[in-house]
């Protein structure tokens, strides 16, 4: 009984994924992150390009949303009471009497002490949620580059660049000229 020849058999099959570990510029055939993201004709992958740069413009969009509602909580708090306005030595940056703060975790063991004003319940729960987000948005467009296929980099890439020029109009000319401009880039998080 041979079994080797199925050619008999009219077996559905799903979409063909190619995985490619090298740069490509395959349009049909690619998965993009799921399976089930199959573009299978020029028209999908128009539609997958459209989506993948409104994910980095959304993920550009996160990430200013952030800082916009970090603002906004952090002035509540100014206003509010118990701020501790004194350091110890009058730098910028805490200190424990002659260790900074960042290095008394690593000397003494102890977990470092902060100097700042505790944040309330749900505003930790809305940044914890927004910074969670942004987290997922980035690794998905991480996988999005994974497949090394040079049209949906430029897609990624596009998608960032009209983001930070759209939601990038402001800047801290004051904390990008200390050192302290907080400027990520689209790394993972």
């Amino acid at each position: 009984m041979d079994h080797g020849d199925h050619s008999g058999h009219d077996m559905p099959m799903g979409p063909r994924c190619s995985m490619n570990m090298l740069w490509n510029t395959q349009i049909i055939d690619t998965c993009v992150v799921f399976r089930q993201w199959h573009i299978s004709s020029h028209f999908i992958f128009a539609l997958s390009f459209l989506a993948i740069i409104a994910i980095s413009l959304g993920y550009e969009w996160l990430r200013s949303y952030q800082r916009v509602v970090d603002v906004r909580i952090a002035s509540v708090l100014a206003r509010g009471k118990g701020r501790d306005k004194g350091l110890v030595s009058g730098r910028s940056s805490p200190e424990v009497v002659g260790v900074d703060v960042e290095e008394a975790g690593l000397l003494s063991g102890r977990p470092r002490k902060a100097n700042g004003v505790p944040v309330p319940l749900l505003s930790r729960l809305f940044r914890a949620g927004l910074y969670g987000s942004q987290v997922f948005v980035s690794f998905f467009l991480m996988l999005v580059f994974m497949t090394y296929n040079a049209y949906l980099i430029l897609a990624v890439v596009l998608g960032a660049s009209i983001g930070h020029y759209v939601y990038g109009g402001e800047m801290d000319v004051d904390a990008v000229l200390s050192g302290n401009g907080g400027g990520k880039g689209m790394a993972c998080h």
